[in-house]
């Protein structure tokens, strides 16, 4: 470029630099050699490179990304859809409110306890999981998810891919942790974490085949039907209801595998177990295939006697539910065989239906014993229920009466009376608003309350005792009327459960007084005819008379 001679050369301000800052000034004087704007154009140039310095940087990193990076696979999709969802649980917000509402922390699985996958609080995640909760002095529960696969030979089910630092784990899945002696009588599950790909305990083969595979989210629930299994109580209380309360939330998408299975429960409960489960039970003794599954619980919980505690389950479930169950199951079980529909059992009617008129006598129901706490004055107890206006029928069950049976008769009847015992438990086929009589024999009072009672109350029945006196009781010929076994039963029961079984629950029978036992009958009566809940439809009481 020709230079200028020295003495033409102008003034020259400082150009704007590069790094200059970007606020805008205003435009220098443009020289008088140079057409106007001319400086505006370098000005603009520089303002440029750095914008063409980044959309070239922006060029290059996109390139560098790997294509397969840029498709959202199925699987992928799947886990963030899964990842919101399970997000969303703990925050108990929809996933799009999300942004909007003020979230809980991210909690991560191991700190999480036990109990809230149990429960199923916890959601479903990808990570394998291995936990126990054995908090409850009834029973221990243990959680596995992930690659779970059953080994009977070893009475064991191996987890595959377990969380580091996973322990082997021995479990008696049966609800009396408590009581030792029965306790030492149930099978023994061993959960045996597996890390990697690779089976260390087999010599390094690779992991089991699966002979049978679930489905993917149709978990298995593992239990024993060992133990006090043949006792009507038990098989409610300790077996049945834990189930219910351990399984229900799986909306029968659920397995049983059941340890020490016997064909004569199945029969007896089949219909109670058609309402918890789409699939067929899996006997784990006796069937030698490896099943797979990717989540199981071993054990189940328990919140008492004959209870469903709605404020410990996830859904508020209550005893109610359990016996709309029974309901479902039995009327459906009876009615198999007739060619007509059954007619539905309404447990409740609304308040404002009115009470349709009561027939003109009651149907009462005494369930009688033969080896101890017989009642020996029954023929007496018979003529005192028609003397106070009941249409009294004598229940002499055997251990093959049909369940379905028992069930028809109950649901249809308007009182029960039976000395303290197993049969008591058929309280639970009763409508809410019946009347559940209860013989109590000196030294159970705490049982009777307990095991009938309080749960009789929860159920919605109207609950009367009948309490032995000492000289109705068949103890004080043989120890005497003042003795410390008929006056002072704590003494007794302060010595355990055995001791007390012994003498108060095997080797008592009871004689009730007429006039006694005759005022409860009228209160049961009076209760009967002013009750405003009706317990059952006009068609429903036709149906079952």
């Amino acid at each position: 470029m020709m230079q200028l001679p020295q003495h033409h050369k102008p003034s020259k301000p400082s150009a704007p630099s590069c790094c200059s800052s970007w606020i805008r000034r205003s435009p220098p004087p443009s020289p008088p050699h140079k057409k106007p704007g001319g400086g505006g154009r370098s000005r603009y140039a520089c303002r440029l490179v750095p914008l063409l310095v980044l959309t070239i940087y922006s060029l290059v990193t996109v390139l560098r990304i790997p294509s397969s990076s840029l498709v959202v696979t199925t699987a992928d999709s799947e886990r963030v859809e899964r990842r919101e969802d399970l997000e969303a649980l703990k925050t108990h917000l929809p996933s799009n409110q999300n942004s909007l509402e003020a979230r809980e922390e991210t909690r991560s699985v191991a700190s999480l306890p036990c109990s809230a996958f149990i429960s199923g609080e916890a959601g479903y995640g990808e990570e394998g999981v291995l936990c126990c909760d054995r908090s409850h002095y009834r029973s221990d529960v243990c959680y596995l998810r992930g690659d779970v696969r059953t080994d009977p030979s070893t009475s064991s089910v191996l987890l595959y891919n377990a969380p580091r630092g996973s322990t082997p784990e021995k479990v008696r899945p049966y609800t009396r942790k408590f009581e030792d002696s029965i306790m030492s009588t149930i099978d023994e599950v061993s959960i045996v974490p597996v890390s990697g790909a690779y089976n260390a305990s087999d010599g390094g083969a690779l992991r089991r085949r699966c002979d049978v595979r679930h489905p993917r989210g149709v978990p298995a629930v593992v239990f024993s039907t060992g133990g006090y299994t043949g006792n009507v109580y038990h098989e409610f209380s300790d077996g049945l209801i834990p189930l219910f309360v351990t399984a229900q939330r799986f909306a029968g998408e659920v397995v049983f595998v059941v340890l020490e299975y016997h064909y004569w429960w199945l029969g007896r409960y089949g219909a109670v177990l058609e309402g918890l489960t789409n699939y067929k039970v899996v006997d784990f003794r006796s069937d030698r295939r490896v099943h797979c599954f990717d989540e199981m619980i071993v054990g189940l919980r328990i919140h008492g006697e004959l209870v469903v505690d709605p404020k410990l389950m996830p859904n508020g479930k209550s005893i109610k539910d359990f016996q709309t169950l029974l309901h479902q199951g039995y009327s459906r079980a009876s009615s198999s065989s007739s060619a007509t529909p059954p007619v539905p059992l309404p447990l409740q009617a609304p308040p404002s239906r009115p009470c349709p008129r009561p027939p003109a006598k009651p149907k009462l129901l005494i369930f009688i014993r033969k080896q101890n706490r017989v009642l020996l004055n029954l023929p007496h107890v018979v003529t005192a229920c028609r003397k106070a206006g009941f249409a009294p029928h004598v229940m002499n069950l055997r251990r093959q009466t049909p369940l379905p049976v028992i069930h028809a008769a109950l649901a249809s009847a308007d009182a029960m009376v039976a000395v303290h015992g197993a049969a008591v438990t058929h309280f639970l086929f009763m409508r809410p608003g019946s009347v559940l009589l209860q013989i109590v024999p000196v030294g159970l009072d705490w049982a009777a309350d307990a095991f009938y009672g309080k749960p009789a109350q929860q159920l919605g029945l109207e609950y009367l005792e009948y309490k032995v006196a000492p000289e109705e009781s068949s103890l004080a010929a043989e120890y005497g009327l003042n003795s410390t076994v008929v006056r002072d039963p704590s003494v007794i029961s302060s010595r355990g459960w055995w001791e007390m079984k012994k003498v108060y629950m095997d080797r008592q029978n009871v004689t009730v007084n007429m006039k006694r036992f005759g005022e409860l009958l009228k209160a049961a009566r009076t209760h009967l005819k002013n009750t405003t809940a009706c317990a059952k439809g006009a068609g429903a009481a036709t149906a079952l008379r």
